[in-house]
């Protein structure tokens, strides 16, 4: 059975809210998100202010919002109205101007050559054909557009965590059982591959890993669990960033048609 995604249509704020699960991504991994693509930036001695911004599947705009504080030109798409409109209502109140609209990655609402960076985080492991989601977001990016990706990789480590303890295991699972299925997840050089047969070049990735140790992690999840902290609380004590192992996930970017280097 594939990812199920039906828990993105909860009529509830999901996403913002500290005690619900989502809000882990705004305070682990969001951070770390922000570090690789702005470094991703600074070697095309670029950055993202003024540049139009593709968030696809952006769920209830955690990662859209932190884009447009950069000074970005910001679409959202999703295929979750539900998230949309959560999405919508939280920008307003923030004073941020998001251009969210309804969509897939497999069939991007955004015109050809159009955007300067398109971003999927959290996003490929939730999809049904990869290769199509990897054409169009080739096909919104202008030539030499930066395309940015995390995802989750495919190993006994990835399953021991995103779904034995996350899912299954009761004392620590905050997931639905079906979020992920194992075999959506994809390995490093399967997703280069299927980037440059995209017409998107492989720039490199590195591994996403929480600083705390395994103990550690299996405390601060019964405590959520629990109720004694919040998830929000939850993924800033995990300090999730950059490094060499990408056992269980790892963002990484590519280019769109990248210049000829000078002869």
């Amino acid at each position: 059975m594939p990812a199920s995604n039906d828990i993105y249509d909860s009529p509830t704020d999901m996403w913002w809210a500290d005690d619900q699960p989502m809000s882990m991504i705004r305070t682990a991994l969001n951070p770390v998100r922000l570090r690789y693509l702005q470094q991703a930036l600074r070697q095309s001695g670029a950055g993202a202010a003024g540049k139009t911004v593709v968030d696809i599947g952006c769920g209830g705009g955690l990662f859209a919002e932190e884009l447009a504080r950069l000074g970005a030109r910001v679409i959202g798409v999703d295929p979750s109205a539900p998230s949309l409109e959560t999405a919508r209502a939280h920008a307003g109140a923030a004073g941020l101007a998001v251009d969210y609209r309804l969509g897939s990655g497999e069939r991007l609402p955004v015109r050809d050559a159009s955007a300067d960076i398109a971003c999927c985080v959290d996003v490929l492991e939730h999809v049904n054909d990869v290769p199509n989601v990897l054409r169009e977001t080739a096909r919104v990016l202008k030539p030499g557009g930066l395309y940015l990706y995390d995802t989750i990789n495919r190993t006994f480590l990835s399953r021991l965590v995103v779904i034995k303890l996350s899912q299954d295991f009761g004392p620590t699972a905050w997931a639905p059982r079906d979020l992920h299925n194992y075999s959506q997840f994809v390995r490093p050089a399967e997703l280069a591959s299927l980037l440059e047969a995209s017409g998107l070049s492989n720039e490199g990735h590195a591994g996403i890993r929480p600083s705390a140790g395994p103990l550690r992690i299996l405390r601060l999840l019964r405590q959520a669990k629990a109720g004694k902290i919040t998830y929000a609380e939850l993924g800033r004590r995990l300090e999730f960033g950059l490094a060499n192992s990408t056992q269980i996930s790892y963002i990484g970017h590519g280019v769109k048609d990248p210049p000829s280097a000078p002869a």
